[in-house]
């Protein structure tokens, strides 16, 4: 462990602020943002977007928490390294397999939802496959540029996530003139709403998971605790906006009541596609919409399944051979996979067990984490996350509660919008 020392010593020159905010950015949105609008049909626009600043700030407050912990270490220390060195062993085990099992379910619903989103797009050129095979077409193409190499990846996902921007914003942007602001305002269908955000907690906290990369800013940037606050609050707004904007154009274009049809079809991504294709004024702005969408659940699984590859292999001992490849592919992609020919149209709830594994790793250990280390470190005068103890607690809190929101809602013991 190394103290804290001045940050000027150890900023980096050369370093764009830009490029860190991005890379929050980039790593928070993805294909889960299509879950936003189903889950939130039931509160429906309003509560939807106060349930999504009060995930912000708390997602954003453990994020900064972990940032305290880790400026305590050298760059390059790992989360791993930083769990076992403040909370123990117990927490280090607890810690990893929460963030296997996340990589592991999100594959799984990427290629759900991949499938799902291929079938629409095939559906366009009068080609029609079962779910599960479009499923299995979606992961067996990109699983094989995972396995050519890390560049393969790079190089393709930087095309991608160009796309993206510019299919999002010209997709969502027409949808976004079309608005219906009475759809929005005086939504049709049951008039309850507030009960409906409890079962929609865990999807908003699985929508901004950036946390595994709080280390690699640290390594980038070095100890300059000042811009990694600043990329770290600036990727999650830009995050927050994006959904803003989405869940404006989705339940501005698509009445309340019609949701229950969309969630009655499984709530996935090529579904929720569909509904919104139909109000779409050209062809051409439906094929931008379908192309985002296809960009954007292809560039999370590559990135997902990417950091999975990673861990597997350090986990096991395989080398970067062919062979060594190969067998890290096989115990990656495999498992996930035949769960997608098992259950297609898991993309929903794959999503919600996410985030319920995602409360311990990217919650509850950075705020245990923070307090121990404000023990172990007590002479720092290093940067500290402002609130004290009160908002470890409530950080805490607010990943127990989601976390129980989850098994509840599972159990049928909350209300769900259908």
């Amino acid at each position: 462990m190394a103290n804290y020392m001045d940050a000027a010593k150890h900023k980096p020159a050369g370093k764009s602020l830009l490029g860190g905010a991005m890379i929050i950015a980039g790593t928070t949105v993805g294909a889960g943002m299509f879950s936003l609008p189903v889950v939130g049909a039931g509160m429906w626009f309003g509560y939807s977007i106060f349930m999504l600043l009060g995930i912000w700030f708390c997602m954003l407050m453990s994020g900064l928490l972990l940032l305290e912990t880790n400026l305590h270490f050298e760059p390059g220390a790992s989360f791993d390294t930083l769990t076992k060195q403040t909370l123990g062993q117990f927490w280090r085990i607890m810690n990893g397999v929460s963030i296997a099992f996340v990589l592991y379910i999100l594959t799984y619903a990427y290629i759900s939802g991949g499938g799902s989103i291929v079938n629409h797009s095939l559906e366009g050129m009068g080609i029609v496959l079962p779910q599960s095979v479009a499923g299995l077409v979606f992961a067996l193409v990109l699983a094989s540029i995972v396995l050519i190499s890390t560049k393969a990846v790079d190089r393709i996902t930087t095309i991608m996530l160009g796309g993206m921007i510019i299919t999002f914003f010209l997709a969502i942007g027409n949808l976004l003139i079309e608005i219906d602001v009475t759809k929005l305002l005086e939504p049709d269908g049951t008039q309850r709403f507030a009960p409906y955000l409890w079962a929609a907690l865990p999807f908003g906290l699985a929508s901004f998971g950036y946390h595994g990369n709080v280390p690699s800013l640290v390594k980038y940037y070095g100890k300059d605790s000042s811009t990694i606050i600043k990329a770290i609050v600036i990727g999650t707004f830009i995050a927050l906006v994006i959904y803003t904007c989405w869940l404006v154009a989705t339940m501005g274009n698509i009445p309340r009541s019609q949701f229950s049809d969309i969630i009655a079809q499984g709530g996935n991504m090529g579904v929720l596609v569909g509904a919104l294709s139909k109000v779409m004024a050209s062809s051409w702005l439906n094929s931008m919409l379908t192309l985002f969408a296809n960009l954007a659940v292809a560039s999370s699984f590559l990135g997902v399944t990417l950091g999975l590859f990673d861990y597997l292999a350090d986990l096991f001992g395989f080398d970067d051979s062919r062979s060594g490849r190969m067998k890290t592919a096989l115990v990656t992609f495999v498992p996930p996979t035949i769960l997608g020919l098992l259950f297609p149209d898991g993309f929903l709830v794959a999503i919600g067990f996410a985030a319920l594994a995602a409360t311990v790793w990217a919650v509850i250990v950075p705020a245990l984490m923070a307090y121990k280390s404000r023990q172990l470190f007590q002479d720092s005068t290093g940067f500290r996350v402002i609130g004290g103890t009160p908002l470890i607690i409530l950080v805490v809190l607010f990943g127990i509660v989601t976390g129980a929101c989850h098994l509840l809602a599972m159990a049928d013991l909350l209300p769900q919008y259908s």
